[in-house]
């Protein structure tokens, strides 16, 4: 069972999901990323967009989740991603994450209707309704479905409190929204920033409760929070500058560039076998990108 006794905080990586040759999610390499992170110095581990939640299929999310909150146990938080097209849907995978002991669970959107302000509302109203652990609210509209009202985050918040309903703003900009959130609410609003690292020192100085990045960078992004909360400036931008040219590569093909160059990097790091994606994809890591990177990861690691 998965910890919940601490509130959602500090660094919680994303992870990355490993797959065989056969397409299965490969159980031994999963153990291998969690504890990694965990021996990294994370708070927590989530499931969530770059985990390929959207192509795993409904088996596949309900394993993927089982998976990760029997390997992290009471080690930190546990966040799994629960969005789907309908609200039952929604609401099957947010009762299974409370079920087997996530701490929290996240949703986004329908990505395949625009829904009105007050649709949306009443999405991630039923979901929050249907559990006693804690919703964040994703707004995963840089790379997929369409930006979240800020009328919709204060409804949530009147109605379920700032314990129950915390918030991942994605939409750009990034640091002015999370400003907004942060001022209509009278800094009440839990918010956690999901740039990948790009935005962690703007998003922290504008005060949020934590950071989602990829686990591929976990080390860089952990040294780098320390770092804030100690006010070494000079540290601060020695880790923040290679990596946030790193991420500016995998954003740069949006979710594809995420999933490609994560995996490229975990498995240069010894921790994945394979940089096996569930097709189809819209985008792989050529040459000369690949060789960036190297170059970038090369100075992060002399940085840390």
């Amino acid at each position: 069972m998965c910890s919940a006794a601490k509130p959602l905080h500090g660094v919680l990586p994303v992870l990355q999901t490993p797959f065989t040759d056969a397409g299965e999610i490969d159980e031994r390499t999963l153990q291998r990323e969690i504890d990694w992170a965990f021996e990294t110095g994370a708070d927590g581990v989530v499931v969530a967009m770059v985990s390929e939640v959207l192509r795993l299929g409904y088996r596949g999310r309900l394993r993927l989740a089982e998976l990760v909150c029997e390997t992290a146990k009471d080690r930190g938080s546990t966040v799994i991603s629960v969005g789907a097209e309908s609200t039952a849907e929604a609401i099957e995978f947010a009762r299974h994450a409370e079920a087997i002991g996530a701490s929290a669970v996240m949703a986004i959107p329908p990505v395949a209707t625009n829904l009105s302000a007050d649709a949306t509302r009443d999405y991630f109203s039923a979901i929050a309704g249907s559990i006693s652990i804690p919703l964040v609210v994703q707004d995963a509209s840089g790379y997929v479905g369409a930006a979240i009202d800020l009328g919709v985050y204060l409804d949530l918040l009147e109605q379920f409190g700032s314990e129950r309903i915390l918030f991942k703003p994605e939409a750009s900009p990034l640091g002015p929204n999370l400003s907004k959130l942060r001022d209509a609410t009278d800094g009440q609003a839990r918010i956690f920033e999901g740039s990948g690292g790009i935005n962690l020192v703007d998003c922290y100085r504008r005060g949020i409760a934590g950071t989602m990045p990829g686990t591929d960078l976990l080390d860089g992004v952990v040294a780098l929070w320390r770092a804030l909360s100690e006010g070494d400036e000079d540290r601060i931008y020695q880790l923040s500058l290679p990596l946030s040219a790193i991420v500016a590569l995998q954003l740069q093909a949006g979710l594809d560039g995420f999933l490609a160059i994560e995996k490229y990097l975990l498995k240069k790091r010894g921790i994945f076998t394979n940089t096996i994606q569930i097709p189809p994809t819209a985008w792989q890591i050529d040459e000369e990108t690949r060789a960036e990177v190297d170059r970038l990861f090369k100075r992060l690691q002399a940085a840390l």
